[in-house]
């Protein structure tokens, strides 16, 4: 039975030498998107405090829009943080294993 992969560098990305070209599986891909996690999730949370704050002042005076920021900022602050602790936990593996998940 033929086994259906291809490679994804090469695929998409047909100049040679594209950074995107060591892309060759679903693995890598994973590797690459965890690695920079904890960037990802910053970067999501500083436009979740964008959109609450937008929301608070435009809400000026109204409860409910001020509890839905606060609300927006809370999960974003709490998915932060499960990132984070998401990200540490598969590093504790990874030393205390003595194997590479990701890398």
């Amino acid at each position: 039975m033929k086994e259906i992969a291809f490679n994804i560098g090469d695929s998409f990305f047909k100049t040679p030498g594209h950074f995107l070209t060591k892309l060759t599986g679903i693995g890598t891909l994973a590797s690459i998107l965890f690695s920079n996690a904890i960037v990802i999730a910053g970067i999501v949370l500083i436009i979740l405090f964008i959109i609450a704050g937008i929301q608070m002042i435009s809400g000026s005076g109204e409860p409910q829009k001020i509890e839905q920021a606060r609300n927006i900022i809370t999960a974003g602050i709490i998915g932060f943080i499960l990132v984070i602790a998401a990200y540490y936990i598969v590093k504790l593996v990874e030393l205390s294993l003595g194997i590479n998940l990701f890398s």
